[in-house]
């Protein structure tokens, strides 16, 4: 499948009503578990990607949010950079279960940010395009997502989360600010 039935997706599909919930922040031990994969359409799952949706709808300039940001270790992450600055390609507002990312290529070093380090950035060598394969919340269908720029960035962002690693982890010397260890 593609990127066109992520476009399609919304978070209304799933038939429940998401909750805006207290996002977990550093150095909650949870942000360094891995998360476990899910059944896209356990009523649990679905309930938790509407939850992961409203919450980030809830914060101003928020693009992205996974579930061990909600402290909850699964893998399950909703993204929306649509209305960003920097972005160049947008597939709206989506969510997806066990993402991996397949192929990545283009380099680039840039600055992120995260709801869960708050008042902290840092430059982040990430890819600037990516093939990412997921499962949508609610349909179980497995999705190949194409994409670029800063929407690949914030989809590394995520999956990042859900492999229990935070941005400050690829930040050269943030083990001095941030007591984990430094992934480079």
């Amino acid at each position: 499948m593609t990127g066109a039935l992520v476009s399609g997706w919304s978070v209304e599909q799933l038939g429940v009503v998401g909750a805006i919930r207290p996002v977990v922040r550093a150095p909650d031990p949870g942000l360094g578990t891995a998360g476990a994969d899910v059944d896209p359409c356990a009523p649990g799952t679905v309930q938790l990607a509407a939850d992961l949706m409203a919450t980030m709808r809830g914060r101003p300039g928020c693009v992205g949010l996974a579930a061990p940001q909600l402290g909850v270790a699964v893998r399950v992450f909703v993204v929306d950079v649509s209305a960003h600055l920097k972005t160049r390609t947008s597939h709206g507002a989506f969510g997806l279960c066990n993402a991996r990312l397949v192929e990545a290529s283009q380099w680039t070093k840039a600055r992120e940010g995260c709801l869960s380090v708050p008042d902290l950035t840092g430059d982040v060598k990430r890819a600037g395009r990516v093939v990412v394969v997921g499962y949508l919340p609610g349909t179980g269908v497995e999705v190949e997502l194409t994409t670029d720029a800063f929407e690949a960035r914030a989809l590394q962002h995520e999956i990042d989360h859900c492999e229990g690693l935070l941005f400050l982890d690829r930040v050269a010397g943030a083990h001095a600010l941030y007591p984990r260890k430094v992934y480079l």
